[in-house]
């Protein structure tokens, strides 16, 4: 039976934790320090953890894959990534999409047609973003494909440092079509609804703890859940002062955020 979140007022017992997988459990091939017991330990909590990833760069099974190279205890159907909410988006809308995102994610969009393609989808995919594309992705938005934007972020963290993100060049088709992208991921508060769907509980229920101020713990708290905000990965000073409301909490990383989870909030 559906939970009727409207019916409940105020903040319940926490029944959810949704974690950021790219800059808050690992950094590409290397693990958060601690990350791992840390993830071990709230498992072993009354409580039900959800992994929510903008992460376009690979498809989900390449993603699991290299978290369990790292030792981390998760399952794929505990992964909710924004290219499955393109997906479902693409199948609800039957759009046949020109895909701009890398060859390692293109699988997750398996089965569905890009012949003639009548809509734009971009998520991080470097490899993609020249001026050819681009133009192309352009002239077919002028003709009246809708823009779908995987997600929107500015930029993440890679091992030789920050670098930009898909955001910069969705902006920049906006800018140029004058029309305002459809953007699937993490800040969305559909994302957020979704991720929690299976879970049986409300926003009001969970706490989702990452390194992006804005798409993490901004669009968790607008969705109605707390957010926890990590100084990891794409963090940069100042970060928790970017959002209103503030981060519920801001530490030093998973594992603090995990050790505040089980002495205060179960």
């Amino acid at each position: 039976m559906p939970v009727d979140c409207n019916r409940m007022a105020g903040r319940r017992a926490l029944k959810a934790v949704l974690i950021d997988l790219s800059g808050t459990l690992h950094v590409e091939d290397a693990a958060v320090p601690g990350a791992q017991d840390a993830l071990n330990r709230l498992r072993q909590a009354s409580v039900a953890v959800k992994f929510v990833t903008n992460t376009t760069k690979e498809s989900k099974r390449i993603l699991l894959e290299r978290l369990q190279r790292l030792n981390f205890d998760l399952q794929e159907k505990e992964i909710f990534t924004s290219l499955s909410a393109a997906r479902t988006l693409l199948e609800q809308k039957q759009h046949r999409p020109l895909l701009l995102v890398e060859d390692s994610a293109r699988e997750d969009f398996t089965g569905i047609d890009t012949s003639e393609p009548n809509a734009v989808v971009i998520g991080l995919a470097p490899d993609q973003f020249n001026y050819q594309t681009l133009n192309k992705a352009f002239r077919m938005i002028l003709d009246g494909a809708p823009l779908i934007a995987i997600h929107k972020a500015r930029y993440y963290k890679r091992n030789d440092g920050l670098a930009l993100g898909p955001g910069p060049f969705v902006s920049g088709l906006e800018y140029a079509t004058d029309c305002k992208a459809t953007v699937v991921g993490k800040p969305e508060k559909t994302f957020f609804i979704q991720a929690l769907s299976d879970l049986g509980c409300c926003p009001s229920e969970a706490v989702m703890i990452g390194d992006d101020a804005r798409d993490d713990v901004g669009g968790a708290q607008n969705a109605g859940m707390l957010g926890i905000l990590v100084r990891t990965g794409k963090y940069r000073e100042g970060d928790e002062n970017k959002i209103n409301p503030p981060p519920y909490l801001t530490c030093a990383s998973f594992p603090e955020a995990v050790e505040h989870i089980l002495k205060n909030l179960l």
